[in-house]
C-alpha cells in the first residue's frame, strides 16, 4: 500500500495532470529595446547609427515570421523574430494558445518542421537555442535572444516539453 502511494505521488509530480485544466496567460507588449538596455548588468548592444525621424529602422522589424501548427497538443498562433531599434534580437509569440504542461521550453532550431506525429521530436536531434521557459500557455510574450546569436543558423521554433522530449507546437521561420 505505501509503495503504491509512494509511486502515485511521484506519477503525479512528474505527469502533473492538473496544468491541463490551468491556462496562463501573458500580454506583453513588444519590447523597444533590448534586455539590459539601461541596466550595467548585461553587456551594451553594438553601437547604431541614429535613425533619422520617421526612419522605419527606428522601431522594431519583423526578420522572420512563422505561425505554429500542432504537434503533441493543439496550438496555435503566430511567431516573429524581430530586430529591436538598439540591433538585439526578440522572438515573440502573438496569440499564442496551447496547452500547459510542466517544463515547456522556447526553442529557436535549426530542425524542420514536420506536421503530425513525425514532428514531435526532432528538434533535438539538431542544433537549438533555449530561450527560456514559456511564460504562459496563453497570449503574447517576448524572449530576447541570447548575443551572438545568428539568426540564419535556425529556420524554426517549438513549444518543447522537455520533461517528456516533446514538441508541443512548432513554426517554420521565414523571412
Amino acid at each position: 500500500m505505501v509503495v503504491a502511494l509512494a509511486l502515485g505521488a511521484v506519477g503525479l509530480f512528474w505527469f502533473q495532470p492538473w496544468k491541463l485544466w490551468q491556462n496562463e496567460t501573458v500580454d506583453e507588449a513588444l519590447p523597444t529595446a533590448g534586455p539590459g538596455s539601461g541596466s550595467s548588468a548585461t553587456a551594451p548592444a553594438a553601437p547604431t547609427a541614429p535613425a533619422a525621424p520617421g526612419d522605419p529602422a527606428s522601431g522594431p522589424v519583423t526578420v522572420a515570421r512563422g505561425d505554429l501548427i500542432s504537434h503533441e497538443h493543439t496550438t496555435t498562433g503566430t511567431v516573429k523574430l524581430i530586430r529591436l531599434a538598439d540591433g538585439s534580437l526578440t522572438l515573440r509569440l502573438e496569440d499564442l494558445d496551447t496547452s500547459n504542461g510542466p517544463d515547456l521550453r522556447v526553442w529557436l532550431t535549426d530542425a524542420p518542421v514536420k506536421e503530425g506525429v513525425a514532428g514531435w521530436r526532432v528538434f533535438d536531434d539538431g542544433r537549438y537555442v533555449s530561450l527560456g521557459k514559456l511564460k504562459g500557455n496563453k497570449g503574447d510574450q517576448n524572449y530576447p535572444l541570447p548575443p551572438g546569436t545568428d539568426p540564419a543558423d535556425f529556420t524554426s521554433v517549438t513549444i518543447w516539453c522537455d520533461r517528456f522530449d516533446v514538441s508541443f507546437g512548432a513554426a517554420t521561420l521565414k523571412a
